[in-house]
């Protein structure tokens, strides 16, 4: 039997992601406890504001296991915050922000600017074809990639917004709310493949 995908329901736009993995086909559920996430294939960690994904894990008594499970090899997706907190160093953190890790990258949040900054552009992405249209709403970018980590999306200026090290993937933007589902079906394939 195929087990759900999982989505952090913390805070954030959860809901967005569970419906474009419903438009797929893929069952996904809200999580909200470790015995919810274990109960799922893979993890979507969504936007929102990293900082209170932070305190809101860590409140929960989730942060440390959600941080295990990934450094395990447990599939996961993490999308504009989520991306923030799957990378191993947040250049501008707020004084008491920890990140899950996941991704040898070092990111900065909120790069673009504010909620007025933000804007929508077609990119390349690896492993999908043709281009994606991609929404990028207060995005951080990766301004450090690790040596094991594989670029899957820049913009045309080169910054890099998309990147996936194992089963451990993140993205600057939004595509959940452009109707773009074909970045969730990869995400998909990922968490059924055997780990």
């Amino acid at each position: 039997m195929v087990k759900p995908i999982g989505v952090l329901a913390l805070q954030g736009d959860f809901r967005e992601h569970i419906a474009t993995f419903s438009s797929i086909g893929v069952e996904a559920v809200k999580v909200r406890s470790i015995e919810e996430i274990d109960a799922t294939s893979g993890l979507v960690i969504p936007g929102g504001e990293s900082s209170v994904i932070h305190r809101l894990a860590s409140v929960y008594g989730l942060f440390d296991p959600i941080r295990e499970r990934i450094a395990a090899g447990f599939p996961t997706f993490g999308t504009c915050a989520g991306l923030i907190m799957l990378a191993s160093e947040i250049l501008d953190k707020t004084d008491d922000q920890q990140p899950f890790g996941g991704l040898d990258v070092s990111v900065r949040r909120n790069a673009f600017g504010n909620q007025l900054d933000s804007f929508e552009t077609d990119l390349t992405f690896t492993g999908v074809d043709g281009t994606v249209h991609a929404a990028f709403i207060r995005a951080p970018i990766v301004e450090r990639i690790g040596k094991d980590v594989e670029i899957t999306a820049k913009l045309d200026d080169g910054r890099v917004v998309g990147v996936r090290q194992g089963n451990a993937m993140g993205i600057s933007f939004h595509p959940e709310v452009t109707g773009e589902n074909r970045i969730h079906a990869l995400f998909a394939k990922i968490a059924e493949a055997p780990n």
